[in-house]
């Protein structure tokens, strides 16, 4: 099913909703982090990532259902709430990024093969692979461009 969604952009103020967002649907798709890494991520995203992000997010009734940061070229963030999926959210932050600020590239974790499949559904195709994180754990990371 896929919604015409409203996205806004997101700000200081929303940054608890967007750790709730982001620590759900981690939980619910990222399988392969341990408790310590899943804290250990939020701490960086919080104090690091999002003041570094322009984010943007869909909201329905006062709720945050998904959001996504990206950088200058690049998409650091996009993550759902697991009760969403396959609602057309992420594909709606992603187009909205790709139309207005031109982005047409994301790094996703080797081992979170929906967000590969998703990204590959959109045209997105390997461009590098790194056995490491950008914090430098040994979760290997897929840099992939839209039509490489």
């Amino acid at each position: 099913m896929f919604r015409n969604y409203t996205i806004d952009k997101l700000h200081a103020g929303h940054y608890s909703e967007i750790l709730n967002v982001w620590e759900t649907s981690v939980r619910a798709s990222h399988d392969f982090l341990n408790e310590a890494d899943i804290l250990t991520y939020k701490s960086v995203i919080e104090n690091t990532y999002l003041e570094q992000l322009q984010l943007f997010g869909v909201r329905i009734e006062n709720r945050l259902l998904g959001f996504i940061g990206v950088g200058d070229k690049s998409i650091g963030l996009l993550f759902v709430l697991p009760d969403t999926h396959g609602m057309g959210i992420g594909l709606s932050l992603v187009n909205y990024v790709y139309q207005h600020l031109h982005i047409t590239e994301v790094d996703v974790n080797e081992q979170n093969t929906r967000a590969y499949d998703f990204y590959r559904h959109l045209g997105f195709e390997v461009t590098e692979r790194s056995e490491t994180d950008a914090i430098g754990k040994p979760y290997p990371v897929l840099s992939m461009k839209l039509g490489a």
